[in-house]
This record gives structure tokens, C-alpha cells and sequence, in this order.
């Protein structure tokens, strides 16, 4: 039986500490001798978020960025970004601080990235489950980047 493996992701904490680097867990979704894709816990380290039911569906999501804007190529290691969705007590999650002081004069209220958020790495564009990687803080200035120009958090 295969067992959970870490990769290192970027954590944005929405009380305002500085961005950090953490183990995102992640568990095989299917037992055998192939590998197959493995699904990430990111909500391991979501405050506030709702527990996920058997059948239903999990109380995050995540959307990958595989450039910035102006880029006329796509990162040949994209990544992919987890935000809780579903809060425990079915009220909004926080403003994220650490977010919105790295957005600064462009920050917009209705549009702020809410409760904490975890930022992944994977190798192949296709299968960002199954090629994941280590991200490390010298990803954090293109992270940074993206969270200055995309001031909207998808839902």
C-alpha cells in the first residue's frame, strides 16, 4: 500500500505572516501495482474549512497557471493553486492579508483571494496530479507576479 507522499508548495497564510514553504500531502487515489494520479490535501492547511463527506465533493478547488500575462510561452513547470471553497461554518473565509499586501494599491475588495492558499508545481501540463514537484521560495517572485496581475481569486 503506497503511502502519502510530500511536495514542498508555497503557503500564502491569510493572517498576514509572510508566505512559507510547506508539505503538501498527497495520497494514491487508487491501490495496485501502477502508479496512478495521487490526490493533493491542501486543506491540511485551510483554516476554517468544512471536512469532506464520502460522495461529495471536496470543499476546495484549484485552477493551474501556466503563464503570466504577456508571455507568448507557456512555464515549462506550471502551477497549480488551491482555495477553500466550502467553510466550516458556511461564513466567507478572511480576506487573505498576505495577499492583499502583496497587491497593494491594485487590491479590490470584491474580488480578494479568501483563507489561505497553497501554491503547487507539476511537470507535465496534462497530468498535474501525477508530475508533481517540489516548489521552493524561488518561485515566489513569479508567484508573486501572478497574484499582482490577477487581482480575482476564481470560484
Amino acid at each position: 500500500m503506497d503511502q502519502l507522499v510530500p511536495y514542498q508548495a508555497i503557503f500564502f497564510p491569510c493572517d498576514g505572516r509572510p508566505p512559507s514553504v510547506v508539505d503538501l500531502m498527497t495520497s494514491p487515489t487508487h491501490y495496485g501495482s501502477n502508479p496512478g494520479p495521487r490526490m493533493p490535501h491542501p486543506e491540511a492547511h485551510m483554516d476554517f474549512i468544512a471536512e469532506a463527506s464520502s460522495g461529495s465533493s471536496k470543499p476546495w478547488k484549484y485552477f493551474i497557471v501556466d503563464a503570466l500575462d504577456g508571455m507568448s510561452r507557456k512555464f515549462s513547470n506550471p502551477y497549480i493553486v488551491y482555495y477553500a471553497t466550502v467553510s466550516r461554518d458556511g461564513m466567507p473565509f478572511p480576506i487573505n492579508k498576505s495577499i492583499r499586501d502583496l497587491q497593494g494599491a491594485d487590491f479590490n475588495e470584491k474580488y480578494a483571494w479568501r483563507g489561505n492558499i497553497i501554491i503547487g508545481k507539476f511537470r507535465d501540463h496534462d497530468h498535474p496530479f501525477t508530475s508533481m514537484m517540489d516548489a521552493s521560495m524561488a518561485d515566489f517572485p513569479i508567484l508573486k507576479n501572478f497574484i499582482r496581475t490577477r487581482a480575482r481569486q476564481q470560484y
